[in-house]
């Protein structure tokens, strides 16, 4: 245990004049901030399982603890002997040796964060990914390949497409894009919980068909309030053999072959490619982004209405319908009136 100043203040007396300050000078040096590094941070790595004696060495020789002597001193002090803890630690600014081992104690190792939207296809990670430092983009798409990783919940994957869970991951320096990968399929193994297994049971789908329904409803909606009702129009669709018709499929065919440049035209409607939900019938034949928890819940209890079909208002939401002849009275409202009022407004205020 750390002693208290009272108690070094008996031991100083006990030892008389010249030891009493020879340990007062020392008890000062265990407590006084210092920088022995040139730049504005220093960086130490403590591997696990090595010694006191090695991360001393380390410390004293990145300028992060003056010397060997108030290393020692120090650490008899904390009491941290046997607790402190591997990782990387990152030092800004001039600190005592005794609160650099309570650092190393508690184990307050650097991370880096970096957060991965709802939606976001493998490719649009790996650029997230080397936009933030992390490391390279084709590191990322090299790392997702390894679909060993949910070959049991899904032996039909050929990539992680749709199982690199969106969150928020603490990340240490020169972290591997492999372990990135291995933390997120690990968080979409958690968030695919026993009851939305027991509910995909109940409906006999498949972790796939779950996956990438709930891929399609991630794209389509940011609503929480309309992702039972996108799942349902894409459910009723299914049940009888209607087209889904869902232009993210078309918008993620186009990325796949490189002609994706931010519009969809009639021609590309026509695009021959499994994903192409305006071409073929039923689910794409895998995930097309990364859905989050909300979205896979709502796979697997879409809300129990009648509806076909759903347009875009323009403000973030959508109106449904159960016919065609109400979803054609919503798209003129929404879209055709809409922008022609718009093209209006801009006409007027010239």
């Amino acid at each position: 245990m750390r002693k208290s100043f009272v108690t070094v203040l008996i031991t100083i007396v006990a030892l008389g004049a010249a030891g009493g300050l020879v340990g007062l000078h020392m008890w000062n040096r265990i407590h006084d901030s210092y920088k022995g590094y040139a730049g504005d941070e220093q960086f130490v790595d403590i591997p696990p399982g090595v010694s006191s004696v090695t991360i001393g060495r380390r410390l004293v020789d990145a300028g992060v603890i003056e010397n060997d002597m108030v290393f020692r001193i120090a650490l008899r002090w904390t009491g941290r002997v046997r607790s402190l803890k591997a990782g990387e630690y990152r030092f800004d600014r001039p600190m005592s040796a005794v609160d650099v081992l309570e650092v190393i104690g508690r184990g307050d190792s650097f991370a880096r964060r970096i957060t991965f939207p709802e939606g976001l296809t493998i490719l649009e990670m790996a650029k997230l990914y080397e936009s933030r430092g992390f490391g390279a983009a084709r590191d990322f798409t090299e790392a997702v390949r390894d679909a060993s990783l949910i070959n049991d919940i899904d032996p039909a994957a050929t990539d992680l497409e749709g199982y690199l869970f969106p969150d928020t991951y603490a990340l240490p320096r020169r972290t591997p894009a492999s372990r990135l990968i291995a933390q997120m399929v690990g968080r979409f193994r958690a968030a695919y919980s026993d009851d939305i297994r027991s509910h995909a049971e109940a409906r006999e789908m498949t972790t796939r068909e779950v996956v990438t329904l709930a891929s399609l409803i991630e794209k389509e909606t940011g609503t929480p309030d309309e992702r039972p009702l996108v799942a349902a129009v894409y459910t009723n669709r299914l049940k009888i053999r209607m087209g889904l018709q869902a232009d993210p499929t078309v918008v993620y065919a186009l990325q796949k072959a490189g002609k994706y440049d931010g519009n969809i035209t009639k021609e590309d409607l026509a695009l021959d490619s499994p994903y192409n939900t305006y071409k073929y019938p039923g689910l794409p034949p895998g995930p097309i982004a990364a859905p989050g928890k909300a979205s896979l819940e709502a796979a697997v209890s879409p809300a129990a209405v009648p509806y076909l079909y759903f347009v875009s208002r323009n403000d973030g939401t959508h109106a449904f319908a159960a016919t065609l002849s109400e979803h054609n009275a919503n798209v003129h409202k929404f879209q055709v009136q809409f922008f022609r009022d718009a093209r209006a407004r801009q006409q007027s205020s010239r």
